[in-house]
């Protein structure tokens, strides 16, 4: 009985997530499609719902959450994550220093 209501438990969490997903999805996409702001707000806004997604992404689909038992998982996204910000900024901070050179 156990194994049921944790497939109900997970089934109830991937379709909240799937309509978090969709609706932070169909608002950024509203935002483009009919300039509801100025581009500079939209920008901000996309990102911000950018974030937002990807936060619905590891609770409900990744299931990482706050708690003591996944803390490790949580750890090691966040180090993955700086790692690939790490190498993403420095190769953005060579691309900039070689076209002011080449200006």
């Amino acid at each position: 009985m156990k194994a049921q209501s944790d497939y109900r438990h997970d089934f109830r969490s991937y379709v909240k997530g799937l309509v978090l997903a969709l609706i932070l999805s169909c608002l950024a996409f509203a935002l483009v499609a009919w300039q509801l702001a100025t581009p500079t707000v939209t920008l901000w806004s996309v990102f911000g719902l950018a974030l937002l997604q990807g936060i619905a992404h590891f609770r409900y689909f990744m299931h990482v959450d706050l708690r003591k038992s996944v803390r490790e998982d949580l750890q090691l996204i966040l180090f993955a994550s700086l790692i690939v910000l790490l190498m993403v900024g420095g190769t953005l901070v060579i691309m900039f220093n070689l076209r002011h050179r080449m200006m």
